[in-house]
């Protein structure tokens, strides 16, 4: 029997038989690597049985989805779906192409099945090469009967998935946009008359079974939230360093980086490290410019776990280590917006009350300066909206295993619906007073401000999990000194 062709590059040095014989000879049995664990094992079973619930008599595909091609064969680093990381615990790179299936087994009850591609035998080519696959190119993967005993899945090899093509077809439903192979099996499955796909939902249900955080969630959460605080720490002691390098946002970002590898899967999100005018863009992730003594540094970073829940904060310092009165006073208004969003959430409070609220303090402080002209209330109508100039985007969104999390809700659950016990979020209101705005008096162009933490809304209100970074100017001009002198 031919073996299938694998993928390699083409500049891989031929292999002959008489290699290919010896290099098939001769291994001992390799341990499994350090990071071949599930994270909320005990918790993965309720999980499954929630979602699968919500569709008797239908079975569910979850890709772990594949990872992005770069050129010349090169794939970017591999992270699960979310859907498919919560239902199995499953967070590692080595899921590349894996689904988890839950088959229909009578009376509403799923079996929860994983096709995954097991580790390469050494009694094959693929072994020492295949690029994609082999262990000698990406490493140690474990079996089927070594994954089963750390899902408590049944698991089956990932080629058996060509089979549920002939197979009688119940009503189905994927997640789809998450493995471009599945989709293209979900295309030709809907030729066959035996298969009836159901409507899409899937995405909708798991992202608003994940709104509400366990304990254990929590627990994950925090300790992304003080990885974070840790890599906020290490950026303010590489100030120094950074001022003097022509590309100091790219220090920050590089030193921000090291701490979230080292803690945990990475960071959650594409660090900002916005110096000077470019903190009045609000998703600049370039990273490339200079850092002015004088000006501020717009940081917005998180780190995520191992088991990939992430942290989102964000911090405006002088780099300087001092506020001048223009900043200290842009800061302010910041703050107490930030202040008046955090006093707003409660559970059965709108999710928007507590932007709203913000965004209240924000349109009075801006007419105070007389950069609106007309009074708070006036800015804020529906048909007007003027303070949006300055600020733009929302104050705050949820969070867990994806920074802005369970966006695949429905409206009316969320960002529609109310705020629960459990729920995390974050609180993060902005003003970007860029350098061209004519509206602006010079003084306050190119000052771009942006505070946000991370909260649980507990029964009466919310706890502040990032509460060991400062908030007031004062407490950031003693935090950086401190840090500065050590």
């Amino acid at each position: 029997m031919t073996e299938p062709r694998l993928p390699v590059g083409s500049h891989d040095l031929p292999v002959s038989p008489a290699l290919d014989a010896f290099m098939r000879t001769s291994w001992a049995e390799a341990p499994l690597p350090a990071g071949s664990r599930v994270a909320a094992h005990a918790l993965t079973p309720a999980r499954r049985a929630r979602v699968a619930a919500r569709f008797p008599g239908e079975r569910l595909v979850v890709p772990a989805g594949s990872p992005a091609a770069r050129p010349l064969h090169a794939d970017s680093r591999f992270r699960p779906h979310t859907a498919y990381a919560w239902l199995t615990g499953l967070t590692g790179e080595d899921q590349a192409g894996h689904v988890l299936v839950l088959e229909p087994d009578g009376d509403a009850r799923h079996e929860a099945v994983l096709y995954v591609r097991p580790g390469s035998p050494r009694s094959s080519q693929e072994f020492h090469h295949d690029r994609a696959h082999g262990e000698f190119w990406v490493g140690r993967r474990p079996g089927l009967a070594e994954t089963a005993a750390l899902t408590g899945i049944r698991c089956e090899h990932r080629a058996a998935w060509d089979k549920l093509l002939t197979a009688t077809q119940p009503p189905t439903r994927v997640l789809t946009g998450v493995d471009p192979s599945i989709d293209a099996w979900l295309g030709d499955a809907r030729r066959l008359p035996a298969l009836r796909c159901a409507p899409a939902g899937l995405d909708s249900v798991i992202d608003e079974l994940r709104l509400v955080k366990d304990s254990w969630e929590q627990g994950q959460l925090q300790r992304a939230v003080d990885a974070t605080t840790a890599g906020f720490e290490d950026v303010v002691r590489s100030l120094p360093q950074a001022v003097a390098d022509p590309r100091g946002e790219r220090r920050v970002e590089g030193v921000f980086g090291l701490r979230a590898r080292l803690e945990g899967h990475g960071p959650g999100f594409p660090t900002v490290a916005a110096a000077g005018d470019h903190a009045c863009v609000l998703r600049r992730t370039r990273n490339d410019g200079p850092l002015e003594r004088g000006r501020m540094l717009l940081l917005d970073a998180g780190v995520a776990t191992d088991s990939l829940y992430t942290a989102d904060i964000t911090r405006t310092i002088p780099l300087s280590g001092t506020f001048t009165p223009v900043q200290r006073s842009v800061y302010e208004l910041v703050l107490a917006a930030q202040d008046a969003g955090i006093a707003a959430l409660r559970p059965g409070a709108r999710f928007h009350d507590f932007h709203e609220a913000a965004m209240h303090v924000i349109a009075e402080g801006l007419h105070e300066w007389g950069v609106l002209a007309m009074p708070a209330e006036e800015a804020l109508a529906p048909g007007n909206g003027f303070h949006r100039r300055y600020t733009l985007c929302g104050s705050g969104h949820m969070l867990g295993m994806d920074v802005h999390d369970c966006a695949r809700a429905r409206p009316g659950i969320y960002p529609d619906g109310v705020l629960e016990t459990g729920q995390v979020l974050t609180v993060g209101p902005g003003l970007y007073l860029r350098p061209d705005d004519e509206t602006l008096p010079r003084s306050l162009r190119g000052t771009g401000v942006r505070i946000e933490d991370d909260l649980v809304i507990t029964r009466d209100g919310a706890r502040l999990m990032s509460s060991a970074l400062p908030r007031t100017p004062d407490g950031v001009e003693a935090w950086m000194a401190g840090l500065l002198d050590s």
